[in-house]
C-alpha cells in the first residue's frame, strides 16, 4: 500500500526534537539555560515537533519541555508528543490511566497533539491489553484531550501487523529505525518499516543514531563517509538516511547540547533526501558494519531504574565498545573505571536477578555482557 500525498505527517519538518537525552546540571537537575537555547535554534530554523514521556528523568523532561518551549512560544507554533507507560515500575491500570493527567500539568498544555502508548514489547502488549488501554487512548482522541494517538514499538514485524489489523484507527506509531538496525535480528527494523508501509501507517523514528552511537561510529564506517568527502557530519548521514523513507511523519532526535543541535539543523532545516550515490555510500557502511562485534545499546536507561545495585550498565557497554569498535583498550578500561568510580558498583557486582534484560527494548543479554565486561576491563 503506498502513502497518500496527503498522508499525516506529509508536511511535517522532519527533524523533531528528543526531548530524553537533554544536558543536565553537576547536581543532577536540568540545565534550563541551555536546553532553552536549544528550543530557540530549533524553532528558529522552523521546526516544530517535541517528543517526551511521562517516564523521561522521572518526569524531568515533561517539566523541562514547559520551561523551554510551553510558557515561552504560542501553542500553536509547535505540536508534543508524550506517552503513556504501563510496564516500567510495574504501574496499576488506574496508574497509568493517571499518568495523562500529571503528563498535562508538568507540560502546562490543556490538549495534546500526539499520545502514545509507551514501548510496545513482546512481554508487555498483554498489559496494555488486560488494562483496556486501547480504548482508553481512543476516548481521548473522541473528547479532543488528544489529537492523535498510537504507540512506540519494540518487537517483531509479526506483531506490529497483528496491532495495525486489530487497530486500524491509529493515527501514527514509532518505529526504531536506523542504517546500522536495517536487518539486525533483535531490532528487525527493515521488517517493521516494510508492515508500516503495507498498511500506509505513517511513523515516526527513535534512535535514529542509535543511541548516539552512528555520531561517532567505527573507524571504519567513519572512512567510507569520509572518503565520499562531502564534509557533513556522520549523524547527518544517519538522520538524513531515516528522514529519506517513505511515509516517515518526522525523525526524533535526542539532542544533548547546543552544538549538536546546529549541526542537526544545519541540514535538516532545508532537508534534501539522500541521492542515490549517497545511498550507496550508506549501504556500503551496512555491509561493513555487519561484520563489527559491539554492543548494541541505544542508552534509554530504562535498565538501569530497577536494578538493585545500581549499575549503570550503558556507561559501562558505552566503556566496553571503545574496545570493541575503536580497538582503543585504554580509553575503555578509564572510562569504565570513571563510570565504576561515579557510581560506587563494578559490573561483577551484578547479581543476576534478570530485570535489566525484561526492561531492555533492544532484547540484550545484558547478565552476560556485564560479566564480559568485567572480565576485559578490570
Amino acid at each position: 500500500m503506498a502513502y497518500a500525498n496527503d498522508y499525516l505527517g506529509h508536511d511535517t519538518p522532519k527533524l523533531g526534537f528528543g526531548m530524553m537525552r537533554l544536558p543536565k546540571l553537576e547536581d543532577g537537575s536540568m540545565d534550563m539555560d541551555q536546553i532553552s537555547q536549544m528550543v530557540d535554534e530549533f524553532m528558529g530554523a522552523g521546526l516544530t515537533y517535541f517528543d517526551t514521556a511521562f517516564v523521561y528523568d522521572g518526569g524531568d523532561s515533561e517539566v523541562a519541555t514547559r520551561k523551554a518551549l510551553v510558557e515561552r512560544y504560542p501553542r500553536d507554533a509547535f505540536t508534543i508528543t508524550t506517552k503513556a507507560n504501563a510496564w516500567l515500575g510495574n504501574p496499576t491500570a488506574e496508574q497509568t490511566k493517571a499518568q495523562l493527567q500529571t503528563s498535562m500539568e508538568r507540560l502546562g498544555v490543556d490538549y495534546l497533539d500526539y499520545y502514545l502508548l509507551h514501548a510496545i514489547q513482546d512481554n508487555n502488549q498483554q498489559t496494555y491489553d488486560d488494562y483496556g488501554l486501547w480504548d482508553w487512548i481512543r476516548g481521548l482522541k473522541e473528547e479532543g484531550v488528544i489529537r492523535r494517538w498510537g504507540f512506540s514499538f519494540h518487537a517483531g514485524p509479526e506483531r506490529l501487523e497483528h496491532l495495525l489489523s486489530t487497530y486500524p484507527d491509529i493515527d501514527f506509531i514509532q518505529l526504531q529505525i536506523n542504517y546500522a538496525d536495517m536487518d539486525d535480528a533483535g531490532v528487525q527494523a527493515r521488517a517493521n518499516y516494510e508492515v508500516a508501509k503495507a498498511y500506509g501507517v505513517p511513523f515516526t523514528v527513535m534512535e535514529p543514531v542509535k543511541g548516539g552511537s552512528l555520531a561517532n561510529p567505527a573507524r571504519a564506517v567513519r572512512e567510507i563517509f569520509d572518503a565520499y568527502g562531502s564534509g557533513l557530519s556522520y549523524a547527518s548521514w544517519a538522520i538524513r538516511y531515516v528522514a529519506s523513507m517513505e511515509g516517515v511523519l518526522t525523525v526524533l532526535s535526542g539532542m544533548s547540547t547546543l552544538e549538536q543541535v546546529r549541526d542537526n539543523v544545519s541540514y535538516m532545516r532545508d532537508f534534501q533526501p539522500l541521492s542515490a550515490e549517497e545511498q550507496a555510500v550508506v549501504a556500503h557502511a551496512q555491509e561493513v558494519l555487519v561484520g563489527l562485534h559491539q554492543y548494541k545499546c541505544t542508552a534509554c536507561h530504562y535498565c538501569t531504574d530497577g536494578c538493585p545495585m545500581g549499575i549503570p550498565i550503558p556507561d559501562f557497554f558505552k566503556a566496553m565498545n571503545r574496545k570493541l569498535l575503536f580497538e582503543n583498550e585504554a580509553e575503555a578500561k578509564r572510562r569504565y573505571a570513571s563510570a565504576s568510580e561515579k557510581a560506587g558498583v563494578n559490573a561483577s557486582d551484578c547479581i543476576g536477578c534478570g530485570q535489566c534484560e525484561a526492561a531492555c527494548p533492544q532484547g540484550l543479554p545484558i547478565i552476560e555482557y556485564l560479566q564480559e565486561v568485567a572480565d576485559a576491563l578490570k
